[in-house]
């Protein structure tokens, strides 16, 4: 069977937040043992190459530690990455050659709105402003913003498929969920759920589950991602800063996790949140799939 992590590292406000793991076991990261197949009838994913899991890795909000710290660690293991950037952030016009570059470096940008609104009434979200609050923007305004977004990304790399990021993995805008409203707009959306979808009749593209693990270790990381692939067939991480800005991991911790993924690339598909919803579009559409 084959299986699909994907790994969001990102740099926001958590989409769903994670206590560290415990240590006990994950020092050593072995290569993972083949995961016994779920007692289920229903087709699994299959990903290309023979691997038996699809990894995302993936960083929201475009924050500066990512241009400075993960992409470059992505480029020396030859990995690629999704990028969901918050176009209102300062960073994407600041440094609007730099997320060029990485578009044309083969890494993904993802959207993840205009403006981060997040509900005021969520406890501790005493941060957002009045102006964002989407307990008082409507579902329509989302949809425009959300699909104003999506213009905005292509007139930076000229993409038309897209993939979105709920921020803080809320969905009632003014109390009325406005997924419905935009995800005809893209080949997939993240918001929130339990850790792992363990058959292809299970994956909803448009609620793809999502977690966003804080401060933890390589070691703790890497024993995550094997964990996950023992589990199910789709795992979904989501990280925002990267060695500094805010809910981050460190350096050392990031590194850790590219190389282990990059020394075991027979086992772990390593690509775009975007191709690996391709890949399960096109296992859909193909006639005589099982």
């Amino acid at each position: 069977m084959r299986h699909l992590l994907v790994l969001l590292l990102s740099g926001g406000c958590a989409l769903l937040g994670m206590s560290a793991l415990p240590a006990s076991g994950a020092e050593s990261p072995q290569p993972p043992q083949p995961p016994q197949p779920p007692q289920s009838s229903q087709p699994q994913l299959r990903w290309p190459h023979g691997a038996r899991v699809a990894v995302s890795l993936s960083y929201d909000d475009a924050l500066d530690s990512q241009l400075d710290v993960a992409l470059p660690a992505l480029q020396r293991h030859g990995l690629k990455a999704s990028f969901y950037l918050q176009l209102s952030h300062p960073s994407v016009e600041r440094r609007l050659g730099a997320w060029r570059r990485a578009a044309r470096q083969g890494h993904e940008l993802g959207n993840h709105s205009l403006f981060h609104q997040c509900a005021g009434s969520t406890p501790g979200h005493d941060w957002v402003t009045p102006q964002r609050d989407l307990d008082h923007t409507s579902a329509a305004q989302m949809r425009d913003q959300v699909l104003t977004a999506n213009a905005m990304l292509y007139a930076i790399d000229g993409e038309r498929e897209r993939t979105y990021t709920v921020p803080c993995g809320e969905t009632l805008a003014s109390g009325e969920d406005y997924l419905a409203l935009i995800a005809p707009a893209f080949l997939g959306m993240k918001v929130g759920g339990e850790l792992a979808v363990t058959a292809r009749a299970a994956l909803q593209p448009a609620a793809v589950p999502v977690r966003a693990p804080v401060g933890l270790s390589g070691a703790q990381l890497i024993a995550l991602v094997r964990s996950a692939a023992a589990d199910g067939d789709l795992v979904n991480l989501t990280f925002h800063g990267v060695g500094g800005d805010y809910l981050s991991i460190s350096a050392q911790a990031h590194e850790e996790l590219l190389a282990y993924l990059a020394s075991h690339r027979d086992q772990y598909w390593t690509t775009t949140f975007r191709n690996i919803m391709r890949h399960v579009q096109a296992q859909n559409q193909r006639p005589g799939t099982p």
